[in-house]
């Protein structure tokens, strides 16, 4: 017989009913039916005056079961069991320690008072799942603490503490001590002033002005966040709480959550979600093992991604150690740090005092001497294999025992810079995104050779640092740029064969990316990729050429595009255009027309074929750790699930037959299937049949 996950217990007229359903009281189908059998059992108790909803462990209610996700769902249903909750006639005060997460909030706002233990958390995550909440949330919480407070907070989807759900009105006590007394205590009061007031019920909270400021909220994401499934249905939804009766509103609500929920777009999110979960676990390295201890940091190099970093380090509240070789290097590199957050406090986004702690932190330095207390130094200096050999040669001699030595190299063999050392099993690579300070992915670099808890530092303090860290093996352009690559020799193909840069961007846009391959270029400063592509006897015909005419792009005012007076957004540039139809017409190509299908074909199938390489190759541990490299790094939409679960969705044997074609056309053998792409193609799997392996 299986153990009941609600136990109810009396404390005089109190009815207490603790869930109990380890390891976090997931809103599994047996506890859902416990939950309502309990409410139903003391609600017709006439000795029963109240009833307090507890939990045993560290949470409240963590959420939905993930075990039941994608299965038919089973009675007795959430918005069911909330509903008897609701219209019990005795009060119901929810007792919440731990998190109240989802479906957890969601039994929580049903009841009819909550108490809060301070260490408690609250959230509404489901928009990171794709979907919007579906058992009341989006009615129940603006009726309680108006709508211009709640969409925000189911928008972004992350929890809050204890004192601000209390500063919000979401909860009526914070306790520090004895949640479960205190919720009885509350559960008294509420029984002697009769029936109890039901959340449903509450309008004075939704005004004239409340409904003007969500609108505008409304509005705003619209713009941003258009394409995405669940933020306009999360929209929808909240707006029904000033449209439509309650009962009215909760079902336009849960029509939308199952509409949602057979939506592919959706269906993408919830893949990127369970993804970004599935990065902390890196292959090969048990939970046993512990990260290194992190009191103290030094970046090397104050140049824009050094500073960068640096602002990392000090938001994070870390101490860190600004290194340049000469005065004035370290002073400007200073400058545009205070600068930056200078621009932050302008916009209201940093206080002055917090721009005050997070510049005190950084302590600005000229020589490698000053790296000597340091538990990780990072190297932010040119991408040189000689340059970065000589600073990791000169720190083996200068930082502590048992201190990381990390480079932030985006391409370069992490083994050869290491070897300059006698440490090499400390040495490893962290390869940021520029800007260090904005942009949320962490490459962690694993070489051959290095010591577990290293890597498992870089992880632990990557999150630390808010970053998205995805552990790496070594190999030229580690993950990211290697695919992306990729994709830029198939825009010069691209080019060559009859397409314009406004044609390869828009319908990279049109797929969902904010930004195409050659307005990125213009924005990056082409020379950075000539220079790359010169030091490794490279060519690229066309954007060699546009590199030799000095068109390095927003920064010269031409590159692919034209940006007149400054301009952020690029112009059709004819010069340009003639200059690659005369490229075209050297190497004897005669230029045809592409369809926008084509383009995408072209730009993102050898994306897949590289992607491929670097899952056999070990480069990669799990196809969907290169997807949440190419979300959290290079904007690819994240309604589309990342390259490697779109490839997916197209079907295997598609792209294995359309980059034959390619490669037969354009006669270059990397487009040519990569054997694993074709054996899974030929077995009619895709990647998401991949076992993970060490990477």
């Amino acid at each position: 017989m299986p153990m009941e996950t609600v136990r109810l217990a009396r404390e005089g007229e109190i009815a207490i009913a603790t869930i109990d359903n380890p390891p976090v009281n997931a809103l599994g189908q047996a506890l859902r039916a416990d939950l309502a059998r309990a409410i139903a059992e003391a609600g017709a108790d006439p000795t029963v005056s109240a009833i307090v909803l507890a939990a045993a462990g560290r949470a409240f209610i963590a959420g939905a079961d993930i075990g039941e996700f994608g299965k038919p769902p089973l009675a007795p249903f959430l918005p069911d069991v909330l509903d008897a909750i609701e219209t019990c006639r005795k009060p119901v005060v929810a007792a919440i320690q731990g998190v109240a997460l989802g479906g957890g909030l969601e039994v929580a706002l049903a009841c009819h008072g909550r108490v809060a233990s301070v260490s408690a958390s609250f959230g509404l995550p489901e928009i990171k799942l794709g979907l919007i909440p579906g058992a009341g949330g989006t009615q129940r919480l603006p009726r309680l603490i108006g709508a211009a407070q709640a969409f925000p907070l189911m928008l972004a989807g992350e929890p809050i503490a204890a004192s601000r759900a209390l500063q919000l009105g979401l909860v009526d006590e914070v306790v520090d001590g004895d949640v479960v007394a205190a919720a009885v205590a509350l559960a008294r009061d509420l029984a002697a002033r009769g029936a109890p007031e039901r959340v449903c019920d509450r309008t004075g909270r939704l005004t004239a002005a409340d409904r003007e400021a969500f609108e505008a909220q409304a509005l705003a994401t619209t713009k941003g966040s258009g394409e995405m499934p669940n933020a306009m249905a999360l929209i929808e939804a909240v707006r029904g709480v000033f449209t439509l009766p309650f009962a009215e509103a909760l079902a336009a609500e849960r029509a939308l959550f199952l509409k949602l929920v057979a939506d592919p777009r959706s269906a993408a999110l919830r893949h990127v979600f369970f993804a970004e979960r599935e990065i902390a676990r890196v292959p090969g390295i048990g939970a046993d093992v512990k990260p290194r201890p992190i009191a103290r940091t030094a970046v090397i190099g104050a140049g824009t991604m050094g500073g960068g970093i640096a602002m990392c380090f000090a938001n994070a509240g870390i101490p860190v150690t600004l290194i340049e070789q000469e005065q004035a290097q370290i002073d400007n590199g200073m400058n545009r740090v205070a600068a930056i957050y200078a621009m932050s406090v302008t916009r209201g986004s940093l206080t002055p005092e917090k721009r005050d702690e997070r510049l005190a932190l950084i302590t600005p330095a000229v020589g490698l001497a000053a790296a000597a207390d340091a538990d990780i130094v990072i190297e932010a200096a040119f991408e040189e294999m000689g340059v970065k050999q000589q600073i990791f040669g000169a720190l083996d001699g200068i930082a502590k025992s048992g201190a990381i030595l990390a480079s932030n190299t985006s391409y370069l063999d992490v083994p050869t810079i290491a070897a300059a050392t006698k440490r090499p099993q400390d040495v490893l690579g962290m390869h940021f995104f520029s800007p260090a300070n904005v942009m949320k992915l962490l490459e962690v670099v694993r070489p051959q050779g290095i010591a577990d808890d290293v890597v498992v530092t870089a992880m632990a303090l990557g999150r630390r640092l808010g970053k998205v860290p995805v552990v790496v093996g070594n190999g030229f352009g580690f993950v990211g740029n290697r695919m992306l690559e990729a994709r830029t020799r198939a825009t010069e193909r691209l080019l060559i064969a009859g397409a314009l840069p406004h044609e390869v961007d828009a319908a990279l846009t049109g797929f969902g990316f904010k930004m195409g391959p050659c307005a990125m270029a213009d924005l990056a400063g082409n020379d950075i990729g000539w220079r790359s592509r010169k030091a490794r006897g490279k060519t690229a015909a066309v954007a060699d050429a546009i590199c030799e005419a000095g068109w390095f792009g927003q920064k010269t005012g031409r590159g692919y595009f034209l940006y007149p007076e400054g301009a952020r957004s690029g112009q059709r540039d004819p010069e340009v255009e003639a200059l690659i139809a005369r490229i075209s017409e050297e190497q004897g190509v005669t230029r045809r027309s592409f369809t926008t299908d084509e383009i995408l074909s072209r730009l993102l199938d050898p994306m897949v074929n590289e992607g491929a390489r670097i899952l056999e190759e070990g480069i990669a541990a799990r196809p969907g750790d290169i997807d949440v490299i190419w979300l959290s790094g290079y904007n690819w939409p994240a309604w589309r699930g990342g390259p490697m679960y779109w490839a997916d969705t197209v079907g295997l044997r598609t792209l294995v037959a359309r980059l034959e074609q390619q490669a037969a056309e354009t006669g270059d053998a990397t487009l040519q299937p990569a054997p694993l792409l074709r054996r899974l193609a030929d077995e009619s799997k895709g990647f998401a049949d991949l076992k993970a392996r060490s990477a």
